[in-house]
């Protein structure tokens, strides 16, 4: 079997298995660049291969990319050629990053930038509901229900649907742009030159207004739903409930927002202060 015959045949795999866009095109990426640097057809790949290609290639990533690596080679030998050439390759430990957190004037800073309504809306809506970049642009005119000012997000990550509420302040902006773009021939909520917007699109977007107003954080389209997050956690919501907002299938995932919330931790007094104004009084 060769290389091209390898990827087709993953590629079908992943997609009967209704894996994401996103999953598929990160799997066949990793197959096809292990292929390429060994030269070698897929049935001849072996452990040593994989280990030099890691050695070589991906020494300097980061323990989630050299893990999402191994895991798309595993399922493609596993699934198509019945073995598993990673087996005896040790995985690396997740790194618990903290993500970077904007302010909430930062926030309003970044949407005061925006040039036009759609981009405002998209940005607003990133933050206002914590959607992922790649639900706003799978985001549907059908996945709304405005006179119970919620929203549904279909079969987002993990195959999961869950809802989320329309801000009272986005309300009237969002039926007007969903009325106004209703000429276009498209059930997307927000649509790009062709077509569907895609991701690349709304992180030049974002990159874009940040650099206008002179952040100097490194922001991204997921950094304002970290932010959203962060934010409900310091009103005192209760972090089960942020769990259900961001769709998070474990509550570990949602606990990293716990070391990020600033504030809570400003209210607690320095037993200091208490020890002194015991002996005042």
């Amino acid at each position: 079997m060769n290389k091209e015959e390898f990827l087709e045949k993953i590629r079908v795999e992943l997609k009967i298995s209704k894996n994401s866009d996103y999953t598929i095109r990160n799997y066949l990426k990793a197959n096809k660049i292990l292929l390429d640097f060994t030269k070698k057809n897929p049935d001849q790949i072996t452990e040593d291969d994989i280990k030099l290609f890691m050695s070589e290639k991906i020494s300097d990533k980061a323990s989630t990319s050299v893990i999402l690596f191994l895991s798309a080679v595993r399922y493609a030998y596993l699934n198509i050629l019945k073995k598993d050439p990673t087996i005896g390759i040790k995985r690396p430990k997740r790194e618990k990053r903290i993500p970077s957190v904007l302010t909430k004037d930062e926030v309003k800073k970044i949407l005061d930038a925006c040039e036009t309504k759609k981009s405002r809306l998209m940005l607003s809506l990133l933050y206002a509901t914590g959607m992922r970049v790649s639900e706003i642009t799978h985001l549907k005119v059908n996945n709304f229900q405005f006179e119970e000012k919620t929203g549904h997000i279909k079969q987002a990550k993990g195959k999961k649907d869950r809802i989320f509420n329309i801000p009272i302040f986005l309300e009237d902006d969002l039926k007007n742009y969903i009325t106004e773009n209703k000429k276009q021939d498209t059930d997307f909520v927000f649509s790009g030159l062709n077509g569907k917007l895609t991701e690349r699109n709304i992180q030049k977007i974002v990159q874009g207004i940040v650099k206008k107003t002179g952040i100097k954080k490194q922001v991204h389209p997921h950094t304002l739903r970290h932010s959203f997050a962060t934010h409900l956690l310091e009103q005192g919501i209760d972090i089960r409930k942020i769990q259900e907002l961001l769709g998070h299938s474990d509550l570990s995932t949602t606990q990293i927002y716990t070391h990020i919330s600033s504030e809570e931790l400003k209210k607690i007094p320095s037993p200091l202060d208490s020890l002194m104004k015991k002996n005042e009084d």
